[in-house]
């Protein structure tokens, strides 16, 4: 039998996170709890945010030095009836200094409003006439809420997944 030496210890380097999952925790971390939760598929980072502290989290991440996103792309609505809080609204947000792409999701209600973010991305006054007219989302202090796509005397919302289609 012969003594053999214990096996050496090797230390692993640290293993470095991806840079959009370190964006993601960067964000969450600054946002005061205005961002409950991140995650990274594809490719693509997508926080997930309080209803009611959206302007907050969109503004933070335009002015923010780290963050710049200065262009919203879109913004959409997605319809789950299934769910207590059926509405998804989505906003896509590019910073060209940066080359990163966003995606900001929250959830609402058919009852309860959206803060418009308008007046943080002029963009989003179309976008936001086109997810009320079409999933009847209501966006609070938008300046203009009217159909857009649809005629005014239209009854319904086009885009829910509980519209008759006959």
């Amino acid at each position: 039998m012969t003594d053999a030496a214990p096996p050496a210890v090797v230390e692993e380097a640290p293993v470095e996170l991806p840079p959009l999952v370190k964006l993601g925790q960067a964000i969450q971390a600054n946002s005061g709890g205005a961002v409950t939760g991140f995650k990274v598929e594809y490719g693509e980072l997508t926080l997930h945010a309080e209803r009611e502290r959206i302007v907050e989290v969109l503004t933070h991440l335009r002015d923010d030095p780290d963050c710049r996103f200065h262009q919203l792309v879109d913004l959409c609505g997605a319809d789950y009836p299934d769910r207590p809080r059926r509405f998804d609204v989505v906003y896509h947000l590019l910073s060209m200094t940066k080359n990163h792409r966003i995606r900001v999701k929250l959830q609402t209600d058919e009852d309860t409003p959206v803060h418009t973010v308008a007046h943080v991305f002029p963009a989003a006054d179309w976008f936001e006439r086109e997810a009320f007219d079409m999933y009847g989302i209501f966006f609070e202090g938008h300046p203009d809420l009217r159909r857009i796509l649809t005629d005014y005397g239209f009854h319904g919302y086009p885009l829910r997944k509980d519209f008759p289609m006959t």
